[in-house]
């Protein structure tokens, strides 16, 4: 289903951003972020340690050797360095309707890049670098139902509900978006 295995993560520019690939030298920045217990109020409950943070930068460069996509290091061009994440990747969650197979995309954004329509614009160039080179006919995400803003994201992005389900004992929907079809990156 996916193409491009052994695919190097593209550094993709948008007016306001850059998605690269990450670095060793990211693991502080991405610790603030993952660290910090307002970004992960949604995304398992409590802020992760240093070595959860090392394993989540390890699995995103080896995810883009693997299978031939996987997440963005996103930082603001004006010199505001990281300020989240994005990507599509292949997650083998142990969740019901199982997602295996169907790309899901994810983001997580620092609080202070927060509603300033960054989280919009990354996550569209993701998309629409999924949908020029992947071969999934979907991509799927799933959201917490009190995540207002990545309801609202998703919605705002084509985005619709396709199941209620639990997650890590944890109430979750799940989202699929239909591919767009078009020639982009």
């Amino acid at each position: 289903m996916i193409s491009s295995v052994g695919r190097k993560p593209p550094t993709i520019e948008t007016p306001r951003l850059r998605l690269r690939a990450h670095t060793i030298d990211d693991l502080d920045a991405c610790l603030a972020i993952w660290g910090d217990a307002a970004v992960t109020r949604f995304i398992g409950g409590r802020p992760f340690t240093r070595e959860e943070v090392w394993d989540r930068v390890l699995r995103y460069s080896g995810m883009w050797s693997l299978v031939g996509h996987g997440f963005w290091a996103v930082e603001a061009r004006d010199g505001g360095g990281l300020i989240g994440e994005v990507g599509i990747m292949e997650a083998k969650r142990a969740i019901e309707p199982s997602l295996e197979g169907e790309p899901e995309v994810g983001w997580a954004f620092s609080p202070t890049a927060q509603g300033r329509g960054y989280a919009s614009e990354a996550v569209a160039s993701a998309l629409a670098w999924g949908d020029a080179m992947l071969e999934a006919p979907k991509l799927v995400c799933i959201i917490a139902p009190e995540n207002a803003a990545s309801l609202k994201l998703a919605g705002k992005l084509g985005f619709v509900e396709r199941a209620r389900t639990t997650y890590h004992g944890e109430p979750t929907i799940q989202f699929e978006r239909t591919r767009q079809r078009q020639n982009h990156p």
